[in-house]
């Protein structure tokens, strides 16, 4: 398994992994009929755009597929003060979770923080997804819990964050 820096030419294969997994991932939580509509060509195109002007790192199985994807960088809300960082966004294909390459997918955007001389970051996740305990096993605290909605329904997204990535982020 190779982690490295997104360049345009993984949209594709990172639009694929977005959609698939949140198709598996948040199926029986947000609605079917949100699900159906997510597309692999809408997606390819947003990751075309962002790449170049954002932290995307992708996870490559031995043959050379992206199985995963992570994105992240300075916090983009504003909505709790002292957490400079984020995880915008990771995700893998559900044969490859459980196996460690999550973690290995969060660890740049730790480092990238720490370049950037910011050692806080939080993360939003919805409640109802199994992977709130990969955020807690790599030592994030539940700040706080927000109502969102997706494709018309009220769900409940769980703020975690980390007070201090030299000694709070597990690796």
């Amino acid at each position: 398994m190779q982690i490295r820096k997104a360049v345009v030419s993984d949209a594709k294969g990172i639009a694929k992994v977005h959609v698939d997994s949140w198709k598996s991932t948040y199926k029986g939580i947000v609605p079917d009929e949100f699900l159906e509509q997510l597309k692999y060509e809408s997606r390819e195109k947003m990751w075309n755009q962002a790449i170049p002007t954002s932290t995307v790192f992708v996870a490559e199985n031995e043959v050379g597929h992206i199985v995963g994807f992570s994105s992240g960088g300075k916090e983009r809300e504003g909505n709790y003060e002292g957490y400079e960082g984020e995880v915008y966004a990771i995700y893998l294909l559900g044969e490859y979770q459980g196996q460690g390459i999550g973690k290995k997918l969060v660890e740049p955007i730790v480092a990238q923080l720490r370049e950037m001389k910011i050692n806080s970051m939080l993360v939003l996740v919805l409640e109802e997804n199994k992977s709130c305990l990969f955020y807690e096993a790599l030592g994030a605290r539940k700040l706080d819990s927000i109502e969102i909605e997706i494709g018309g329904k009220a769900l409940r997204e769980a703020v975690y964050v980390w007070d201090d990535l030299e000694s709070s982020f597990r690796l």
